[in-house]
């Protein structure tokens, strides 16, 4: 069978992490299998839609590399690939189904609507249209919608009795009641279709193979079936996914994180990473690989190895994925990589464009020491700011030298006399230097070490003393031991 699938989000707001993932998978298959990935955008709800969400989805595909070969952006052999611009497709099925008797026409006001499912609520009985018009005769119908002023909607004619059995691939034979489906609308009085209808011609007319959703459609997988037999038309492969619950063990939500596939970007997540975790969540290549490449992920995924059970988005494993990627990273690509952030983040009077590659030896560094992107800019912005640093005498004697700043002092002195005669200006030789000055101070080397760190840097926590030392400079260095004994000196300021 030749593979093509398609993902169809709808442009009613951002991408989030259930449709990311059955993109994920839908693109994964493809690939793996040597077919063909159509994105697809299911416009049919006008009212809903957003401007500009069509692009932000693709934008956010675009940033995780999930390519397609047929879309609205760039046509295929399907055009259009937007479900605005396919409604004589939609309305010629629902004449078809309406002809052939498998439909028929409702003029229901939402008044009587809405007091049958008020009624059915009271009576405890499951919600659903009664059938009031499958029952009207053609002279009835025509009067009921004329009553309507003209307004309609198109039906599909469920069997009652029976049951309707729906092939899954992960599931196998997933059995529905038939009395207990209603007859859906497949053909709004506005003329365009719901998702039931748009879906199934849209699929069968892009010769879809396999259909890959959440498992919150399984309800809606027996109207689609029987559809597709009532149109003449060959089913797909269904894979329904399982939900992806949140921490809390409900469905995941906005209150459990980051709510859109940008927002991830945004925050400073890598795509490869956000693709592994995702992944993971309904799929495994065995029973012990946790971290794989794209291409390692390409030939590996099938539906042999997804799951059914649902999934929990565990953010505290994404985020150190995360670092386990970016520690995967050269050096040049981890700058290259938080570079936006960087622009973003530093202030304003820092030159651009920055100046990164003095601080490539620092980057292994900083790589152990970050979970996310923004937070390379409080490891390297005291490297590049040109003037006094910005920190309270407070944070400069630390708790070793607390309320005392002749003690903090002597530090800082002793490490501009040691500092002096290191020659060259090795990494090993300021250690040997500034251990040696603990030595002879009879102190913790950890006590000594704090108010050089805040005078060199600016903070309590940076990259390792030495090496940040020894990436600054000689010349830099003493000018901040300067600066910070004349501001110990001055204890009251």
């Amino acid at each position: 069978m030749s593979v093509r699938v398609r993902f169809g989000p709808s442009p009613t707001g951002e991408l989030h992490v259930g449709g990311l993932r059955t993109a994920l998978f839908d693109w994964l298959f493809a690939r793996h299998h040597g077919g063909v990935f159509i994105l697809r955008i299911e416009d049919t709800d006008q009212k809903r839609t957003v401007p500009g969400a069509e692009d932000r989805i693709m934008q956010g595909l675009r940033w995780l590399g999930l390519d397609w070969d047929e879309g609205p952006d760039i046509g295929g052999p399907h055009a259009p690939y937007r479900q605005s611009e396919r409604l004589p497709s939609y309305q010629a099925a629902a004449t078809q189904l309406l002809a052939s008797g498998h439909a028929y026409r409702c003029a229901c006001s939402s008044e009587r609507l809405d007091r049958i499912r008020k009624a059915k609520q009271q009576a405890k009985r499951p919600p659903g249209y009664d059938g009031h018009c499958r029952t009207l005769s053609d002279t009835e119908i025509t009067e009921a919608i004329a009553e309507q002023g003209g307004r309609s909607v198109v039906r599909f004619k469920m069997p009652h009795e029976g049951a309707t059995v729906v092939p899954d691939a992960l599931r196998g034979d997933v059995v529905f009641e038939n009395r207990l489906l209603d007859d859906h609308v497949l053909l709004k009085a506005d003329g365009f279709p719901t998702y039931h209808l748009a879906s199934v011609v849209d699929d069968h007319a892009m010769q879809i193979s396999h259909v890959f959703r959440g498992d919150e459609w399984l309800p809606s997988a027996p109207r689609h079936l029987l559809l597709y037999h009532a149109l003449g038309y060959q089913p797909p492969i269904f894979v329904h996914q399982p939900i992806i619950l949140g921490p809390d063990k409900g469905k995941l939500s906005k209150r459990h994180g980051a709510t859109s596939v940008l927002e991830y970007a945004d925050r400073g997540y890598l795509p490869e990473a956000l693709i592994n975790f995702l992944v993971l969540l309904g799929w495994s290549k065995d029973d012990h690989t946790t971290k794989m490449s794209l291409d390692e992920i390409v030939a590996a995924f099938d539906i042999d190895r997804m799951g059914v059970t649902p999934t929990t988005f565990d953010h505290q494993r994404l985020d150190a994925m995360n670092a386990d990627f970016l520690r995967d990273l050269t050096p040049q690509q981890f700058f290259d990589r938080a570079r936006p952030f960087l622009d973003r983040l530093l202030p304003a009077d820092i030159a651009r464009p920055l100046a990164l590659d003095p601080l490539l030896p620092l980057a292994p560094l900083i790589q152990e020491r970050v979970k996310l992107l923004p937070e390379v800019a409080d490891y390297v912005d005291f490297f590049l700011t040109p003037g006094p640093l910005d920190y309270a005498n407070a944070e400069l004697m630390g708790k070793g030298f607390r309320d005392n700043p002749a003690g903090a002092l002597a530090a800082v002195d002793g490490a501009r006399e040691a500092l002096l005669a290191v020659d060259p200006w090795t990494t090993e030789g300021i250690e040997a230097a500034l251990r040696g000055l603990a030595e002879r101070l009879q102190l913790k080397p950890g006590v000594v070490f704090t108010p050089l760190r805040v005078a060199v840097t600016g903070k309590r926590i940076a990259p390792p003393l030495f090496e940040t030392l020894t990436v600054l400079g000689p010349d830099r260095v003493s000018e901040r031991l300067n600066l910070a004994a004349q501001r110990l000196a001055r204890p009251d300021d």
